[in-house]
């Protein structure tokens, strides 16, 4: 089939360059957001999904809106059979997805229907989900409601941070999607509706979400740090500023201390929570780069009273 692909962060470059190896599908063009302003000097840098097109020598489009009458006339101009999508991070509007004879067909990181949205894999960890998977769907107007054409499954590790499990997928969903994509083009693959029962929401992850509240059980606490970070970062407040938590581990033979309440030895700083201690292992302070939290404490020279969160 001739494809669009559209997709704009690291995470889309896997399933793009798994498409142009496949061999049977021709990726004519690239469709991602305009470039952005990016590091200390905010000049505008184009998306990983258009550097690596470029580096193909696949024609790149960048419409500020997908309803642009101009990028509207090239895409039928280009006339794609189908096209594959990845994290590309606006709304199509109706008069887009009716172009291509086989419609958009989007590469969710869930298990439809859990969680449709934009933050799948960081709502999987701080569920504490044990499996969650990737899958392929066509795309209608309602949020990732639309029937599933496969998928795939990964396990959830107990230390798997969001960045460490959407690594996996971007991977394993890359081969979904050239499978689907084969599928398509030989009609062998029919898309399937979604079960009306089991449907979660995984709306965007703010900052205020990943504040760490210390009444919460340890095991909360670690999944919030893990289920946040790379982004946006799980948080506490320390002396007034905020204290980036990146790494946590959980210590159940620790019951002895208050929700928020520091103990630190010569190599371990331990905090509080609802049930259990954790072991904070490693943090970044405020204008500071990451650290492990002892060398954190040391520098912080932590009084014996006091606490995190407050």
């Amino acid at each position: 089939m001739k494809l669009v692909f559209a997709g704009t962060p690291e995470v889309a470059v896997p399933a793009l360059d798994a498409l142009i190896a496949s061999g049977r599908h021709e990726v004519a063009a690239v469709v991602t957001r305009p470039d952005a302003p990016a590091g200390r000097g905010r000049r505008l840098v184009a998306s990983p999904v258009a550097e690596r097109a470029e580096e193909a020598g696949i024609e790149v489009l960048k419409p500020v809106k997908p309803r642009d009458p101009e990028f509207l006339e090239r895409l039928r101009e280009i006339g794609p059979d189908c096209c594959p999508v990845v994290a590309y991070g606006a709304l199509l509007p109706r008069v887009a997805l009716d172009i291509p004879a086989h419609g958009w067909v989007n590469l969710h990181f869930s298990l439809l229907p859990a969680w449709r949205g934009a933050a799948p894999v960081q709502h999987a960890v701080m569920a504490g989900d044990e499996i969650t998977g990737a899958s392929t769907f066509l795309i209608e107007e309602g949020l990732d409601s639309g029937p599933v054409y496969g998928t795939v499954t990964e396990e959830v590790r107990p230390t798997d941070t969001s960045g460490d499990l959407l690594t996996r997928l971007a991977f394993a969903g890359a081969g979904l999607l050239v499978a689907t994509m084969d599928g398509i083009a030989d009609g062998t693959l029919k898309a399937v509706p979604q079960p009306a029962e089991g449907v979660t929401i995984a709306p965007k992850l703010t900052v205020e979400d990943a504040e760490i509240g210390w009444s919460a059980p340890a095991l909360r606490v670690d999944r919030v740090v893990r289920g946040c970070t790379p982004a946006p970062g799980a948080w506490t407040v320390f002396r007034g500023e905020r204290l980036k938590l990146i790494q946590v581990a959980l210590v159940p033979e620790r019951t002895d201390l208050a929700p928020g309440e520091l103990s630190v030895a010569k190599n371990n700083v331990y905090v509080g929570t609802g049930s259990h201690a954790v072991e904070l292992l490693w943090v970044q302070a405020q204008g500071k780069k990451p650290m492990r939290a002892a060398d954190w404490a040391r520098g912080a020279r932590i009084a014996s009273d006091e606490r995190v969160g407050v």
